[in-house]
């Protein structure tokens, strides 16, 4: 078992939070207000470009041709993603260009970048990979019971393809070649999962300003 399969499996409270998380419930269930998923699309956006930024970081520190081409990849990956984001942005309204990000999203996009600038490759990846593993097993167990007709399906069968988790191998096996075993790969994967389950809990408490009192 490699290292980014044994900190998945000593996480996994944080991967089943996530998964029954009110706010992703409500995603697969089409119950979720589409103002709570306009928030999360804009915060999800700004999280993105600081991902891909991250990626760069890491595969200018790449030791190695592979891992340099991977990161590379990887990245472009992102930006297909944050292509999905625009068409959501479209349909709900939401101006990319003017988004503030809430203190959930700051601190989590913070943290990935201060780890890329000031960490090894092998410690940034660490800190990228619960992102990418748990959106994977999410929209895989989601899947399971079949992709949503309603509006938010697009985002189940996103992250539920072959494609997406063909990235997120991709970003594990950097893990496995990169990273040592430390208390302190052991924090940053777990940290990671926090900020994911405070991503989703923050797009799920939020009101719009335009919202009754």
């Amino acid at each position: 078992m490699g290292l980014s399969q044994q900190l998945w499996q000593l996480n996994h409270h944080y991967q089943e939070a996530c998964l029954h998380h009110p706010f992703v419930r409500g995603i697969y269930e089409g119950t979720l207000p589409p103002e709570k998923f306009a928030f999360y699309v804009g915060q999800d956006a700004f999280f993105l470009e600081a991902f891909a930024r991250a990626y760069s970081i890491a595969a200018a520190k790449a030791p190695d041709q592979e891992g340099f081409t991977q990161l590379y990849h990887l990245a472009g990956g992102v930006l297909e993603e944050l292509k999905l984001h625009q068409q959501y942005a479209s349909q709900w309204g939401v101006n990319l260009t003017t988004i503030r990000p809430s203190p959930a999203t700051r601190q989590y996009t913070d943290f990935l970048l201060a780890t890329a600038w000031g960490n090894t490759v092998g410690l940034t990846t660490v800190a990228m990979t619960p992102c990418m593993r748990l959106y994977a097993y999410i929209g895989q167990q989601l899947a399971r019971g079949g992709i949503p007709e309603h509006q938010y399906g697009a985002w189940v069968r996103t992250y539920s393809s072959p494609e997406f988790e063909e990235l997120a191998q991709t970003l594990e096996g950097l893990v496995n070649r990169y990273a040592t075993d430390t208390p302190e790969t052991q924090g940053t994967y777990e940290y990671a999962l926090i900020c994911e389950e405070r991503f989703f809990q923050a797009a799920f408490e939020w009101n719009s300003p335009n919202a009754s009192p």
